[in-house]
C-alpha cells in the first residue's frame, strides 16, 4: 500500500450499529495496477483504528476490500474502471462450463487451514507469480511480500488449499465475516493451468459459503474488458455495487 496523504473523517456505520467515525486516508498517486498506462489512488481505512476487525464486513458492503492489513477502495480521479462485485450464494447456480470444471476436478481433496506461510505454500506462491505476472513488479516476491499482501493478524483469514493426493495445487486465500466470505487472492501450480483452477477454486469458496449459511462471496473488483477480471462476469448471478446500492449485474449488461 502507497504512502497515505490529506486524513479525513469518514463517518461510518459500524458492523455493529453505532454510528461511528474513522479516519480515512488518500495515497498519492501510483501506478495502476491493472492498467498500466494509468494512475491510481486509494482511500484507506486508518489502519491504526481497533475497530477495523468489526467494521471489516460493512466496509465490504460499502466496496472496500483487503490488503495485508489495510482496508481500501480505488477513488481515481479520471477513471471508475473498478467496480465492487459479490455472488449471492443461495441462488447461485453453476453454469454448463463450471459444472465440468467440476467434474474435472472432482478428484482433487479440498481442506480448510488458518491462513500461514510455509515452504510448500510459498514455493507454490513463488511459481505462480514468476509464471502469472513475469515482469509486472509481483514476480520474485519475498516471504516479507508474501505476509505482507496476504497475512493480517485482525483479519479472520484461512485458506482453502486444494490437493491432488498430497500434492498442493491451489490456494485460495479466503477473509471469514459473520454473514460472507471474501475471495482476497488465488495462487495454484502453473503446471496444472488445464484444470482452471481459479474457477474451480471460486466454486468451491461458494460451497463453503453455502456450508456455513453466508450470504455472499465478495470477489473484490469487476473491470469490463480486462482478461484478467473479465471472468467474473461468469458467476452468476453477480451483483455490483452502484453508489451506495448493490444491483443485478443484468441491469449492467443491459
Amino acid at each position: 500500500m502507497h504512502h497515505c496523504m490529506g486524513p479525513a473523517l469518514l463517518h461510518y456505520n459500524a458492523a455493529m450499529g453505532n454510528q461511528q467515525n474513522i479516519r480515512i486516508f488518500q495515497t498519492a498517486d501510483h501506478e495502476c495496477g491493472y492498467w498500466r498506462d494509468r494512475l491510481a489512488r486509494d482511500l484507506v481505512l486508518d489502519p491504526e483504528d481497533a475497530r477495523l476487525p468489526s467494521m471489516y464486513g460493512q466496509a465490504l458492503m460499502l466496496g472496500f476490500r483487503r490488503s495485508g492489513s489495510h482496508i481500501y477502495r480505488p477513488n481515481c480521479i479520471a477513471c471508475s474502471a473498478c467496480v465492487p462485485v459479490r455472488v449471492p450464494t443461495l441462488p447461485f447456480q453453476p453454469s454448463r462450463n463450471q459444472r465440468r470444471c467440476l467434474q474435472r476436478n472432482s478428484d482433487l481433496h479440498i481442506s480448510v487451514s488458518p491462513a500461514h506461510r510455509n515452504d510448500e505454500v510459498f514455493d507454490l506462491y513463488q511459481r505462480y507469480l514468476n509464471y502469472r505476472h513475469a515482469g509486472a513488479g509481483m514476480d520474485d516476491p519475498e516471504a516479507e511480500d508474501f505476509d505482507n499482501f496476504l497475512i493480517c493478524h485482525w483479519s479472520p483469514t484461512v485458506f482453502l488449499e486444494i490437493r491432488d493426493d498430497n500434492k498442493l495445487l491451489a490456494v485460495a486465500v479466503t477473509d471469514v465475516l459473520p454473514d460472507s466470505l471474501s475471495a482476497v487472492y488465488t495462487f495454484f501450480d502453473p503446471e496444472y493451468a488445464s484444470r482452471s483452477l481459479g474457477t474451480f477454486a471460486i466454486l468451491q469458496q461458494i460451497e463453503q459459503a453455502r456450508l456455513h449459511k453466508k450470504d455472499f462471496l465478495y470477489l473484490g473488483f469487476w473491470l469490463d474488458k480486462h482478461k484478467k477480471m473479465d471472468y467474473k462476469r461468469n458467476f452468476k448471478p453477480l451483483e455490483f455495487l452502484h453508489g451506495k446500492n448493490w444491483r443485478s449485474f443484468q441491469d449492467k449488461e443491459q
